[in-house]
Order: C-alpha cells, then structure tokens, then sequence
C-alpha cells in the first residue's frame, strides 16, 4: 500500500519504416511503467504529410466510435485492425497497405495512473513505396531421363530507391494440389546459398549449383535428375529492407510461373517379395518375416533392408549385415522378443517373439541396392507388397486404470503416475513410456520392473542430477506407481503409456494404457514490477525500492534469488550489478559499488524483494531496476537457472542540500585614465560558512554580440586557470583574482588600455563536502561593472580616414597613423596598435612608450612587426611577412604626455584614434599563369606577340617577291 510504479513508457517500432504498397503491415506498441490493470488499452492515430499537425484517428482497443470517418470502413471490414500480443503490447494491422497509409503514427495508451508520470505516446514514420520487384520464367513441361542435366532460367530485377537486399530461391512440388513446397536451392540476402534438406548431397558433389548471369539473370542447373526430382519447379524472388532497429524485413515477394518436370527411369531389376510363416497370430505366438530380394548377380552387389509396421520403420539391415532398431523395439530386442538378421546376401528375417496387440498390422520390406556399402543413399530401391498380420487376444484380457495425480506441473515439480492391473492370473512386467508432445515416434521408455522385481531406468532417466532419483513401486498386488522428483521442462509434458504384460514367451498377453500430463515452463507468468514511494528524495533522505514478483507457480516453494541493477545519472555505460541475494540468504556485493555498501538494507517478505538505501548521497541518484532467477525445486547443487525476468526501471533522483548563496547584483561603472590600474569588486552578500567557493571573471566586450570572454576562473581550492583569450604571459601579469576578505573577491587589472573596455561581472558558485565528494549547491552571478577610460581635456590631430586595403600571404604591406597638426612643447608621444578580434574584444599588438621603448604584448608578433617612424609623428605600422590570421580591422591611439615638474610624474595631456583599416589578405601565387596574369607588361607583350609574328612573316614574303622579280 502507498507505493507507486516507476514512470510510465510507451515504445512504438522505431521508424523510419518503408512498406511496399498493397502488402501486409504491422507495426507494434507497448507500455512499461504503469499502474492500473494489467491489460491496457491503445489508440493509434496518424498525422499526414499534408497536414502534419492535425491528429487523423485510427483505431482503438477500447472505442469502436474512436475511428475517422476516412477508417471506419477499413476498421469495420477488418482491414485495419489491433492485435493484442500480451496485456501490454499490441500490433496494428493494415492488411492492403494504400498510398494515403503514409505518415507519422501515433500510439497512445490512456492515463490508468493515480497521476500523470512519464510519457502516454510514441511516434514512428511509416513511408509507402512503390512495388518495383519482378520474377519471371517461361513455363514449359519437360520429359527427362534418370541421369539428364537441366537448367532453369529466373529473371529478378527490382528498382526500389533505397537499400534493398534479394533473395532468391528454387522450390519443388512433388505432387498436383500439393500446397507445401521443398526448398531446392536458396540464395539468401547475405548473399548465402543453402540447399533444401533432400538436395545438400548433391549441392555438395555440384550436382545443384546456382549460376548468376549479369545482373538479374538466376540459373538452377541440376545434374544427374532422379524420379523424386518429377513434378512442379518454380523461383520465389524477396525483396528485404534493414529496419532501424537493425532487423530485416521482406517487403515484397513474387513467384514465377512453374515448370513440369517428368523423369523416366532406367530399366532397373530390383524387386522384392515379403512372406510369412503365419499372418493369423494370438497374443504370446511368434511371428517370423522373410523378405527375399530378387535380382542378378546378387551376390556382387550391396543392399540394405528395412522393416515396416503401418508405414513406421521397425528394424534394418544395413549391407554390413548390422541391426538398427528404433527405441521400443531396441529395448525388446534386448529382452530377447525381437530379432532380425541377414539370411543371405538375397534373404532377410525378422522375428518377433511374444507378440501382442499392437504387432497387428501391415508389414512390408523396402531394399536400397548401395553402390558401395558405405552410401548413404541407394542407387536404386525397391518396396515389397504388403502383408496383413492380425494378432487375436486371449480368452482372458487384463484390464489398466493409468491416471496421474499431478495432471498440470510446472518444471522442477515432480510427478505421480499410476498403473491399477486387474484380470491378471500371474506376476506382470510394467513398462512406463513417455511420448513427448508434438514429437511422433514409438516413445521413450521411462522405467521397468520385471516378474521378480527388478527395477531398470530408460538411458535418459538414468542419470540422478537431471530429474532426481525416480521410484517405480508395487504399492499393492495390482497397483503400480511411478514418481519423477523434478521435472525438467515442458518436453516432460505429453503422454504417459504403462504397459503390462502377463505368462512368460509363447503364452504372454499385454494390456496398456495412457494418461495426459502438462509441465509448464517456469518462466510462465513470471513478472517483475519494480516501485518506489517517491521518485525524487533530499540528500540524507532515506529511500526503498520494492521489487515485486509474480508466476503462476507458489515462489515461496522454488530457489530464486534478485539481482539488483543500478545505472547513474546522467547514463555513462550500461546497467551494472549492484548486489545480488542467492537462494541460500548470501549476499554478495559489487567492490566497484562501495558506495552503497553499509548504505543498504535487504529484506524479502513472501514475494517481495526490498532494497533500502539510508541517508542517500548524489552517487544513488539514477535507475534502478531488479532481475530475478528461479530454479527447479528438488535439485541440488543449482545450476543454470530454469527462467529470468527483469523488471520496469525505477528512477530516483537526488535532491542537494538548497543553496543559500547571495550575490551583489547592483551594476556600477568605473572610469580611468589609459594606462592607470584598476580593480572590479564582487561582493558576496551571503554564504554559509561551511561552503567554499568558486569565482569566475568575465568580460563583455563592447562590440560583443553577447558572448561573454572568460577572464580567469578561482576554483574552491583556489586553483587558478585563464581563458583562452587571456592565457598568454602578457595577459596573465595584467589580469589578477584575489580574494580580499571572506565575503569580498578582486579582479586586478594593470595598465588598463583601450582594449580592456566592456562590462565585467563574476560568477560565484557554493561548494560543500558531502560526505563522498565536493558537491556544487548552486550558484550566483554579480551585477556588470562598466570600464571607461577618461577623455583627456585636448584631442590630438590624427587621421581618421576609414580604409581598406588587400596584401598577398608572404608579402609586407605597412597601415598609416599620422599625426597631424603641432603638439605642445617638451612634450612626449605614445602609441598602441589594436586588431579587434571577432569576439568584439580589442587586442593590443604593439605599445610605444613615451620613453622611446616598444613593447610587444604578443611575443610572437615582435618578429614581423614594427614602426616606420620616418618623421617624430608618423606611426605606421609595417607587417613584414602577412599572414591569413592577419585578416581584420586595425587602428591605433596616440596619446601625447607632459612632465609635472622635475623629477615628477608624466601626465596625460590629450588622445586620440585613428579611422579603421579593414585588412584583407590574399592566397600566394602558385602558377604561371598567375603571374602572368598580374604582371600587365607580361601579359601585354604575350597577346601581341602572334601579330608581330604575322608582320616579320609578311614582311620576308614582301622582301622574296622583290628578289624574284629582280
């Protein structure tokens, strides 16, 4: 009571999915999670491409008026229908898929919960193509002998614009109307050949092989054809598809049209009749079969008989003269009832001593002539006429009673079986046999015990381990009972046979009877629910996960033990085992899982399994789920389990301790002087004194398209690392964190330039141990200080012209800063040169000093950067090899100082910028025609150079005619 499942899921086959128009679809649905009853209905709905947000109804589970008036009449008509696959899992069927079939489908499942929790629908694309793929082969009828050759020709072609793989296979029909076909050769869409089962021989030997001609043309060639090839030939062609879930699907299959195949045999002299000394028998008598083959020269050459009852093989003789019995009669030949062997290389006997009723019947021989006695198949055979053998019983008839007292089992219980004789004047034998469901035959034989006694096992029930050790007991004078401990699986189900029989050989009778057992398989009914109290808990907060089992068997009385599986959040790898209680009580813990150990408690109440974890940490904050295994009872040591399940997940999520951190968000702006230091404060209005904490800096530059730049970041141990735009050693000595007081954090700028303009703000984050860890509370951002930099009372004369000019990579180009206009005397200048960079940041290249020094905030530019200065006021800056990284916008600032007296400081007495230079930069020439091409003289003389030829040619033909004429 009070407890809650998981959150619900609903999964739908995941899409996208292609289906060839008019053929047969299914797509399925299932629900975990949930509450409620266990059979849970389903709606399906689609949206079409035409109309990709209006919801069209399908069908439902639950409302026959659910359906759109554009499906009631498929639904109505069963053309598009659900099928319940379980409780919680259902297929929609579209029996004749349409073109209007195309869209996105929509399983829902309606709210059975206390509560909405977790998802009620699932999505999946259905696409309808069209149905490109064709087989073709002309039909003829053809008359062969025994040993021809044949081929046949299929032609495959399909046209499908995605993916597809083919199949192709030959099948036989033996016989006019007859519906199941035999495979002769398949050619799988791995692109694998098998053979049917009756042609691997001969595909092994090349006899049925599978030549492609091109790309659609199939051939069959069959080699050597024999009588069982007669009949109907054809070739079936599939079309597949690879689902997203990784599964292949045939979209489309076609059938050619058949060829009838009549193969004449060869004159063969293969014959055989079947005799007996006495076809009218009572029960007891002996009966004696002779099968003489009739042929020549006989005594050269390699047969192989066998004995049939009604159509069933009872014994054969393989041409080494060695008896192969089938089980029932195996174990009466080793009692001495039954014998059979080879007279001579023509004459074969068979003997049955004590024969009873069920020896009645049609006996017939069928001999394989072998070319050598070690073939497995015959060159030629030969089935004898039948002979009918009727068995009388006796004046006296024994009657049985054989019933079971355990008539539905499941695996691992054990089972009761009884065997009540009345009539019988003398001591019996009891013969217990298990004829196995869905498996025909003469049946396994369980148990024996003799006239005296004696007990025997089957081979199959000898060994104690599997089944325990079986009784066979004479609980009274007629009454016999057989106990199996432990049952194994469901082949222990079907028929159970007792057979009795009185008097000794040559006067014995037999009496049977049969009774009905099921055994169910242990993991019938078997189901696992996993629920929670609550999903989410606070940290130190206890929580229980209970994992409820259900079967339809008694779980107190089996060996089971739970298994339980955690996966963290957010998932970093699959589920992986935290502990798990085996059916002795031991409990085994995962090392890797230390944190749950001495955190948890296990208890289990009928069918109830609990997992208790105290004073929860954020490591226990993820999905949970249990895995039971059951085992047969009654077995010892346990070995594989008898059946799993595995239950619904269970999240939990853990809730930390609440952040009780402030931070001073007034904004504020400072203002100084170029070149002047400056600190930004961060004001920490409240935080607890157990918590440490982390402060990160940042900028946003004025031109930023908000993309803040961070500055330098102080975790809770103090650890400092700088932002990459702020990493080089210029940088790190200017930009400072500090820590003034408990509640008070600095951010330290030295010789502040223009670049350094923007909004600052920190970042403050609470960080408290928790047990196991550093744990991150919470966080707070600070209010933006604004850095301006005061305008001195005069403005210096510089050219503001905005320009752009292009460099080719490797050449030099120079970017002008001119003075204009005169400057103050005993006065000195400065200059610095910016690139704004794309983050809207502006970075210092290169400063001039008033004193006369340079200095280089990036070292490597000092290399390939420098200043003109032919007169004291002009500061163009020279880049001596460009580069494709020096693409963008420059200006510089010149700034003019005055000393305050001697001795004394230098002050700012007036500034100013220059316009912007918008940089471009071209790739280096890498051909002849390149440079050809920029060189105008080159270029000129190369397109005159054909009429210079013309006139020096003009002008030697002139001067020939003149010397002639001469």
């Amino acid at each position: 009571t009070g407890l809650t499942t998981g959150q619900r899921v609903v999964t739908v086959q995941q899409g996208p999915l292609y289906r060839v128009r008019g053929s047969h679809v299914t797509l399925w649905c299932k629900v975990s999670g949930y509450q409620g009853p266990a059979e849970q209905n389903f709606q399906w709905s689609i949206y079409l491409p035409s109309a990709p947000e209006r919801e069209v109804q399908i069908v439902s589970t639950v409302d026959p008026s659910f359906p759109y008036a554009i499906y009631t009449q498929r639904v109505h008509s069963w053309g598009i229908f659900v099928e319940r696959v379980q409780g919680d899992a259902v297929l929609l069927h579209i029996t004749e898929l349409q073109d209007r079939d195309a869209g996105e489908y929509e399983c829902h499942t309606p709210n059975t919960d206390e509560r909405y929790f977790g998802s009620y629908s699932a999505k999946t694309n259905l696409s309808v193509i069209a149905d490109t793929l064709s087989a073709s082969m002309a039909p003829r009828t053809l008359t062969l002998t025994e040993g021809d050759a044949v081929e046949l020709t299929c032609e495959v072609s399909k046209s499908t614009t995605q993916h597809t793989h083919l199949s192709v296979g030959w099948y036989h029909l033996r016989a006019a109307g007859e519906h199941h076909a035999e495979e002769v050769l398949i050619l799988s869409k791995d692109f694998i050949l098998k053979p049917g089962p009756s042609y691997e021989q001969r595909f092994l030997v090349g006899d049925v092989r599978l030549n492609k001609v091109g790309n659609t043309t199939y051939k069959l060639f069959l080699g050597g054809v024999k009588p069982s090839d007669q009949g109907q030939l054809y070739c079936e062609a599939a079309e597949w598809i690879e689902d997203p879930d990784k599964s292949w699907k045939d979209i489309s299959r076609k059938q050619t049209e058949r060829t009838l195949l009549a193969v004449v045999s060869q004159g063969r002299d293969l014959t055989v009749d079947i005799a007996a000394a006495e076809s009218s028998l009572s029960e007891g008598d002996t009966l004696q079969l002779s099968c003489t083959v009739e042929t020549q020269k006989s005594s050269s050459r390699h047969f192989q008989v066998i004995w049939l009852l009604n159509g069933m093989e009872v014994a054969r003789v393989d041409p080494h003269g060695v008896l192969i019995l089938e089980n029932e009669y195996d174990e009466r030949a080793k009692l001495g009832q039954l014998r059979a062997f080879k007279s001579s290389n023509t004459i074969y006997v068979l003997i049955i001593y004590e024969v009873g009723l069920k020896d009645s019947g049609t006996y017939q021989c069928s001999v394989s002539e072998m070319k050598t006695p070690g073939d497995l198949h015959g060159i030629q055979n030969s089935l004898s006429s039948g002979i009918q053998v009727n068995v009388k019983p006796t004046e006296h008839h024994m009657r049985l009673s054989v019933s079971t007292s355990t008539p539905q089992v499941t695996a691992g219980d054990p089972l009761i079986l009884h065997c009540e004789v009345q009539g019988a004047t003398s001591p019996v034998s009891v013969r217990w046999w298990h004829l196995p469901p869905q498996r025909p035959g003469p049946g396994e034989l369980v148990a024996t015990m003799e006239q005296d006694g004696s007990l025997g096992l089957g081979s199959a029930y000898q060994d104690g381990r599997a089944r325990g050790s079986l009784r066979l007991e004479k609980a009274s004078s007629g009454t016999f009972t057989l106990v199996i401990p432990s049952t194994l699986d469901e082949d222990d189900g079907g028929l159970y046979r007792c057979e009795v029989t009185e008097g000794s050989r040559g006067q014995s009778r037999t009496a049977e009877g049969e009774t009905a057992v099921t055994v169910n398989s242990m993991g019938l009914g078997l189901h696992a629910t996993l629920r929670s109290r609550a999903a989410t808990v606070r940290y130190g907060q206890s929580f229980e996960l209970v994992c409820q089992v259900n079967a339809n068997y008694t779980l107190e009385e089996v060996p089971a033990s739970v298994r339980w599986l955690f996966q963290p959040s957010p998932p970093t790898s699959p589920y992986h085992e935290l502990v798990q209680v085996f059916p002795s009580d031991t409990v085994a813990w995962v090392t890797a899982q230390s944190h749950f150990k001495g955190k948890a408690q296990l208890t289990k109440y009928d069918t109830s399994f609990k997992l208790l974890i105290h004073s929860a940490v954020a490591a226990h904050e993820g999905t949970y789920q249990c895995e039971v295994e059951v085992w047969r009872r009654n077995i010892h040591p346990l070995e594989q389990p008898a059946a799993t399940t595995r239950s619904n997940a269970v999240g939990i999520k853990v809730v930390l301790p609440e952040s009780k951190l402030q931070v001073a968000m007034k904004d504020s702006s400072v203002e100084i002087a170029s070149g002047a230091d400056t600190t930004i404060e961060c004001r920490i209005v409240f935080a607890q004194n157990d918590s440490q904490l982390a402060v990160t800096w940042y900028l946003l530059p004025p031109l930023a398209d908000g993309t803040p730049l961070q500055i330098i970041r102080a975790n809770y141990i103090s650890i400092v690392e700088y932002g990459s735009e702020f990493s080089s050693p210029a940088q790190k000595s200017r930009f400072l964190s500090q820590r003034a007081s408990s509640n008070v954090f600095w951010l330290q700028i030295l010789s502040a330039n223009l670049g350094d303009r923007g909004k600052y703000y920190c970042v403050v984050e609470e960080w408290r141990w928790l047990v196991d860890g550093w744990y991150k509370l919470g966080e707070g951002t600070s209010g933006r200080t604004t850095l301006e930099f005061k305008l001195p009372g005069r403005e210096l004369q510089v050219e503001k012209t905005n320009q752009s000019i292009s460099a080719r990579e490797g050449d030099g180009v120079t970017l002008h800063c001119l003075l204009q206009g005169a400057r103050l005397p005993d006065t000195r200048l400065s200059a610095t040169w910016f690139q704004v960079k794309e983050g809207g940041r502006d970075s210092a290249l290169l400063t001039l000093h008033p004193d006369g020094t340079i200095k280089y905030p990036q070292q490597s530019l000092s290399g390939r950067m420098y200043l003109r200065r032919p007169t004291a006021g002009d500061f163009s800056l020279t880049l001596s090899s460009v580069e494709r990284g020096d693409a963008g916008v420059y200006y510089c600032q010149v700034q003019e100082w005055q000393q305050q007296g001697e001795g004394k400081d230098w002050a700012l007495q007036a500034s100013a910028c220059s316009g912007y230079t918008h940089l471009t930069t071209i790739p280096p020439e890498s051909t002849v025609m390149s440079r050809i091409c920029s060189s105008p003289s080159l270029l000129n003389f190369i397109l005159y150079l054909p009429l210079v030829l013309i006139l020096f040619l003009a002008l030697a033909v002139l001067c020939w005619c003149c010397k002639y004429r001469k």
